[in-house]
């Protein structure tokens, strides 16, 4: 069984529509040894869990995602 664990994202970090990928390297996994690829929305609460592994992907504090220029 895989250990959750927390990864604090800067807003930079999210993809243009606000999300992450896990597995993902931030969360130091080999990206080709792990579970199948899921789309995590951060954005839209400020943190997202791995259905698959419980990995947490959060906004680090005082971080914010902006709207469209």
């Amino acid at each position: 069984m895989t250990t959750s664990s927390v990864v604090e994202l800067l807003a930079l970090d999210l993809n243009p529509q606000g999300g992450v990928f896990c597995p993902s390297p931030k969360a130091a996994m080999a990206v080709w040894s792990n579970h199948p690829k899921v789309y995590l929305d951060v954005a839209r609460t400020g943190q997202a869990k791995c259905p698959y592994c419980g990995t947490v992907y959060k906004l680090k504090a005082g971080e914010h995602v902006g709207s469209g220029h």
